[in-house]
């Protein structure tokens, strides 16, 4: 069932922000495009948590105050880890990794890095776990980043 919960959590369109209903076939009102509504991703993307995401609740509840973001870090509304940075504070979906930054809740985009020398880590296959945490990281020194397309999202 874990593997199952992983292929329907990667294979949504809800991991793609700019997907975007089209072509003739999607005007049909019978069409399954047509039947999504436009907030789907938003819904999808920043909802409720899967089974799979509540455990990964459940760890960083338990792991946060060890680690070095514990301190600018907490859970909040029992779906997102909240990490304050030097810049701005973050809300990143435990469900989807997803990144919203306050006030406004803009999304922030930030796309792994192809995978180089695997880390094995505690809670190996929980990969999003360590999308999250890495994210978290780096959001939490925010004023350190150097990658242009991420930099030019937070001035924004």
């Amino acid at each position: 069932m874990r593997h199952c919960d992983l292929f329907v959590g990667v294979a949504s369109v809800a991991n793609d922000p700019n997907w975007v209903d089209g072509g003739r076939a999607a005007q049909h009102p019978n069409h399954w495009r047509g039947t999504i509504g436009a907030d789907y991703w938003r819904t999808q993307a920043f909802g409720d948590l899967s089974a799979m995401a509540e455990t990964r609740l459940a760890l960083l509840t338990a792991l946060l105050p060890s680690l070095a973001i514990g301190k600018v870090s907490r859970i909040i509304d029992g779906k997102f880890l909240r990490v304050e940075g030097k810049l701005r504070a973050y809300k990143i979906h435990l469900g989807s990794g997803n990144i919203l930054m306050e006030p406004n809740d803009r999304y922030l985009c930030i796309v792994p890095a192809p995978a180089g020398e695997v880390v094995r880590l505690p809670f190996e296959g929980d990969n999003l776990l360590s999308i999250i945490l890495s994210k978290a990281a780096m959001l939490a020194a925010d004023d350190k980043i150097a990658d242009r397309s991420i930099l030019s999202q937070l001035e924004r």
